[in-house]
């Protein structure tokens, strides 16, 4: 039968075993050290106390003048007795040089031969020694009493080593107490501790938390959606590749506060704001970002879970969609104005009116083709003629003009590959909106209160500049509107900058966005019909990035 395995104990339990077998280990050493130096220090007290009994003795001038009567025994025992139980020791013996006894705590001892060394007390040394005599082993100091030059007895004071370690143990009984004690109080830190650590780790053994981080790194890694943590201060807690790379964020920043960041000031409040955001748009330098933020509450502020999604690449295609349903309209209003057209060539020649209708289908085919013929001359690059030409037919549905300088001239294959077709339609594109926005506004009187006599019989106008110069490909946009006055120059790429409704201000922030990513400027003037104009340089080799803006 085979046994279920059982599961790893969890780190806490780990931990908590080996801190209780540590405190036991300390507290059983230092028990152990404290046995040992109590014994010793008993020993030594032990010795000090007998020597100090014996040499006490040897000196007493009533020992000298009994050993010098007939029966020395009679005098000595009661005083070595007193002596014995005055001072504590286990026996004193006084004895002649020969090493018969006159005393001992036995008196059929008395008479006897004293069991031990003497022959260094003949010689007028006090020694100690530890010897096995009539009361067991016993620590033992003999000396000599001199009677002027000569040595007329010994003396040996001791006590039992039985008695010695029946002090120690009961030392060691209350050393005993206190080591249970502090193993105890140990061992209930080390519960209270591990059982926090256990709370925080939700019971978890080591390979488990190690496998957890190995995966909880590699989706950092492999998840391509931003993620920023923040703690209690603002400070970067974590960042993933993802969240780094949309930021644009250097690898040190984890650490640091979000107002160091160097982020646009929109964004940064919106990581420092307390309360959750939901799907708002940000822009950085090169991206358009939609931001999440959760923040994170246990009894008070913790930090902040912020998401980051990429819509750069979203927005891109939604402004194409709108350019591209813009053409479609275009298209149906053109299709709509030629059948019209044709109506009235095909209503001409019924009335027998054939050179009219000849004349006016080839004036109708003659303002058609210039403005095509102009951009297909003069703009060799497919994306931009397209461009031009579908904003050429939306702008002339709303009643404006499209027109390109003569000066215009971009030969095929003078662009690099490094500058997006679609960086080059948000650009132009948005450029060309916001112009033609403004001269229809201003020619019809949308933009606000009445339009002065004086532009009323000023065409709407909207006109390109896109060539190749120096190493660099400069577009400019000009229009016919009532410009942008010096109190919105350093406004009007801002994100939510408009002159119409909420909702819009967008295009001239991706504008900018598309010009930096590609190294480029942009600067905002005054043009010569009072409109603005909007010039934008972008690098055609190498990368110099920035953004300039000039007030008109």
């Amino acid at each position: 039968m085979r046994l279920p395995r059982t599961l790893p104990r969890s780190l806490a339990g780990q931990l908590f075993a080996m801190q209780a077998l540590l405190v036991a280990a300390v507290v059983a050493g230092c028990a152990f050290f404290a046995y040992a130096s109590g014994r010793s220090q008993a020993e030594e007290t032990a010795a000090r106390q007998v020597r100090a009994a014996a040499l006490a003795m040897a000196g007493s001038p009533s020992v000298r003048e009994a050993i010098r009567t007939p029966d020395p025994s009679a005098v000595l025992q009661p005083y070595a007795e007193q002596v014995r139980e005055d001072t504590g020791i286990a026996f004193v013996t006084i004895m002649n040089p020969d090493g018969v006894r006159w005393t001992h705590p036995d008196p059929g001892q008395i008479g006897r031969s004293f069991i031990g060394h003497t022959e260094r007390a003949l010689l007028g040394e006090t020694f100690e020694e530890t010897y096995t005599g009539t009361l067991g082993p016993s620590i033992r100091v003999v000396t000599p009493v001199r009677d002027g030059d000569r040595i007329v007895g010994l003396v040996s004071a001791g006590i039992t080593v039985e008695r010695v370690s029946t002090q120690v143990r009961e030392q060691l009984g209350a050393l005993g107490t206190a080591a249970g004690a502090a193993l105890a109080l140990g061992a209930l830190g080390t519960y209270v501790i591990n059982a926090r650590l256990r709370r925080h780790t939700h019971g978890m053994n080591a390979g488990e938390l190690s496998r957890m981080h190995t995966y909880h790194e590699a989706t950092l890694h492999a998840v391509r959606e931003g993620l920023l943590m923040l703690d209690g201060q603002r400070r970067v807690a974590l960042i993933n590749d993802a969240g780094r790379e949309l930021l644009g964020l250097a690898p040190g920043s984890v650490g640091r506060r979000v107002d160091e960041l160097a982020l646009p000031a929109s964004l940064t409040g919106a990581l420092l704001a307390s309360e959750p955001r939901v799907d708002e748009v940000h822009l950085t330098a090169d991206r358009v970002i939609v931001v999440n933020t959760s923040p994170v509450v246990g009894g008070e502020r913790r930090g902040t879970v912020v998401t980051l999604r990429d819509h750069t690449e979203l927005q891109a295609l939604s402004g194409e969609l709108d350019s591209e349903r813009g053409f479609t309209q275009a298209l149906r209003s053109q299709a709509h104005e030629a059948a019209n057209r044709l109506h009235t060539v095909v209503s001409l020649i019924e009335l027998g009116r054939v050179e009219e209708a000849v004349d006016f289908a080839t004036a109708e085919l003659e303002l058609a083709q210039v403005l095509t013929d102009r951009v297909v001359d003069a703009v060799a690059e497919p994306v931009l003629a397209a461009l031009l030409l579908g904003k050429a037919a939306q702008a002339n549905e709303r009643g404006v003009e499209l027109v390109l300088t003569e000066d215009s001239l971009i030969d095929d294959g003078a662009l690099p590959h490094s500058l997006a077709p679609r960086d080059l339609v948000t650009i132009l594109g948005n450029l060309i909106d916001n112009a033609a926005d403004a001269a229809s506004e201003t020619a019809t009187g949308e933009a606000g209160g009445p339009v002065p006599a004086q532009r009323t019989a000023t065409r709407a106008l909207v006109t390109v500049t896109a060539r190749t110069d120096s190493g660099e490909l400069l577009l400019r946009v000009a229009d016919t509107g009532a410009g942008i006055g010096p109190a919105d120059a350093d406004e009007v790429f801002r994100r939510g900058w408009t002159t119409h409704g909420t909702g819009r201000g967008l295009g001239l922030a991706l504008v900018r966005q598309a010009v930096h990513r590609n190294g480029g400027t942009v600067t905002l003037g005054r043009a010569a019909g009072g409109g603005a104009e909007f010039t934008v340089r972008l690098p055609l080799a190498g990368r110099t990035a920035g953004t300039e803006v000039a007030a008109p």
